[in-house]
């Protein structure tokens, strides 16, 4: 969009694919897509921990991209489909990451969860992780104050292997 669009006006209007459904918004230029999210959409699903985008506690998924919605401007996602956490599940099921969340006990305190799963689904749908220690890098930018990584990495490694796009390493 030319700078000159976006001069003197209040708002500027975005078409967006949000959780699956399109969406016509008007917003203000200097909104980030995370407070666009939180605020102006109620969808507090996606939390707001640092605002640098260095914890990873608002990642959400655009275009198929795990994403830090704290560094993205809200005016920048036009014709873009953005996917968050509430947007996950279908038809009353839960995305097999987030069932995979609950039978491994991948979260504590909960706050970063949102932003795990989020995460995790990308990562599974890039085809990159193949061991243990892929997933970890590839989930570095997601950080965990309760120490909960292990049992993320447990379910991420659950959903590969019921795709058969991992072997479990206790099983090689």
């Amino acid at each position: 969009m030319p700078v000159h669009a976006i001069v003197g006006t209040q708002t500027v209007p975005i078409d967006i694919t949000l959780n699956g459904k399109s969406r016509s918004l008007d917003v203000s230029p200097s909104t980030t897509l995370l407070d666009l999210l939180r605020h102006d959409l109620a969808l507090t699903g996606t939390k707001k921990g640092c605002d640098h985008g260095q914890c990873g506690a608002c990642t959400v998924i655009i275009d198929g991209k795990r994403i830090n919605s704290c560094l993205q401007l809200a005016v920048m996602q036009d014709g873009k489909a953005i996917t968050t956490i509430e947007g996950l599940a279908r038809d009353g099921e839960l995305h097999p990451l987030q069932t995979a969340f609950i039978e491994r006990d991948a979260f504590q305190c909960g706050y970063c969860t949102p932003g795990q799963i989020c995460s995790g689904v990308a990562l599974i749908e890039e085809g990159h992780a193949k061991s243990r220690e892929e997933i970890r890098e590839h989930m570095s930018g997601n950080i965990c104050r309760c120490g909960a990584y292990p049992n993320i990495v447990d379910a991420i490694e659950d959903v590969l292997a019921q795709r058969g796009q991992f072997m479990k390493e206790a099983a090689k």
